[in-house]
């Protein structure tokens, strides 16, 4: 091994090894802000994108909610932006993936999957969460044009449009009762016959039903996306078989015959299939998650509320908010966890150096 006393980097079998008061996981609205105040902090911050550098709001052409913009901004833009607040303040970005979390030492170890390993006093994990999609033909081309995950975010450029929500638990449940404020109809596919809402959203949902406002398709699934980016989402392509799950029937020989294929009209997609916590490099660790794999982190208001079952690590944004998933919401959260991260290496990182310190010599006098 060798070592650069200047930067205290040491070069290992295993990669390049830097030691940081401070790293972020993920560039997006959380983990931009976290930089931002941590840099601030001096806290020296090194922020790693992810394999979605700046999150699900670069999928967004349109941010109409987020506070300041009165002519609204593209999602893009925004992340741009708060990525150069966050350099202007002494915040480091880096390509990379972090790999895993090694919570066994002091300070952590944070391993990238190009194998290079850094150490850190805290870490935020602001990673966000990755909305479920379909692979379906027209879905990466039409994301963002059309194809949307977030009906708070994306509804209202969808006045008067006949709009398909595809889901059948309480988050399409909720997506289709909100659409009904901007749609002509919402039609709500559900690839079977039960839905696995609670009983409140679906006698919601119900209610929109007896008004004309929402129509459930059931035993439904979209097989492609048609539109371009120019003009959006024009139809979809569904199949649909009274027994449910028709996509699997269409590739049995048995069933295939039995499958109604069909065209449907649409100005507007939203899928509502659930989002899957980018949290993986955590597992291992003391953390405490959810079966969904969301970070479990401290409640009130007296400081703290960041803070995860390991002291030094912290979470913010759609790796623990699974309910508001806002823009603003995350930006909030990464502020706290930059606050309480700080919090955290004042008081316990500083006392262990100060402790470490040898004493001073007594005077002769």
């Amino acid at each position: 091994m060798t070592e650069d006393t200047e930067t205290g980097a040491a070069e290992t079998d295993g990669g390049v090894v830097e030691h940081r008061r401070l790293i972020v996981a993920g560039t997006g609205i959380a983990g931009l802000t976290a930089a931002i105040y941590a840099a601030r902090s001096n806290n020296d911050p090194l922020v790693f994108e992810g394999d979605e550098p700046g999150g699900q709001l670069t999928l967004t052409t349109e941010v109409d909610n987020y506070p300041g913009f009165p002519e609204g901004i593209s999602g893009p833009e925004l992340i741009t932006d708060m990525k150069s607040q966050a350099k202007r303040f002494g915040a480091e970005t880096k390509n990379g993936v972090i790999a895993s979390v090694d919570d066994a030492t002091r300070p952590f170890r944070v391993e990238l999957t190009n194998g290079d390993v850094y150490t850190a006093d805290a870490v935020i994990a602001a990673s966000g969460a990755s909305a479920r999609t379909l692979g379906i033909p027209g879905e990466d081309e039409l994301m963002g044009y059309g194809l949307s995950t977030c009906a708070t975010c994306d509804g209202a450029f969808f006045r008067g449009e006949d709009i398909v929500v595809i889901g059948g638990g309480d988050a399409a449940m909720e997506e289709a009762n909100f659409l009904t404020k901007f749609a002509d109809t919402v039609y709500l596919i559900h690839r079977r016959e039960e839905f696995r809402a609670e009983d409140y959203w679906i006698d919601r949902v119900q209610e929109k039903v007896d008004a004309g406002e929402i129509e459930i398709m059931r035993n439904t699934e979209a097989l492609e996306l048609h539109g371009t980016p120019e003009d959006g989402v024009d139809h979809v392509t569904l199949a649909r078989h009274p027994d449910g799950h028709p996509k699997e029937k269409l590739d049995d020989p048995e069933f295939a015959d039995e499958v109604e294929v069909f065209d449907f009209d649409a100005g507007a997609v939203f899928y509502a299939i659930g989002h899957t916590p980018n949290t993986e490099y955590l597992q291992g660790t003391g953390v405490e998650m959810d079966d969904e794999g969301y970070l479990q982190t401290a409640g009130g208001f007296d400081g703290g509320q960041t803070a995860t079952a390991v002291p030094g690590i912290f979470g913010a944004g759609d790796v623990v908010d699974y309910h508001y998933q806002q823009a603003i919401t995350a930006g909030g959260m990464g502020c706290k966890a930059a606050i309480d991260a700080d919090d955290y290496l004042e008081s316990e990182v500083g006392a262990e150096s100060q402790a470490s310190e040898p004493a001073a010599a007594e005077s002769d006098d």
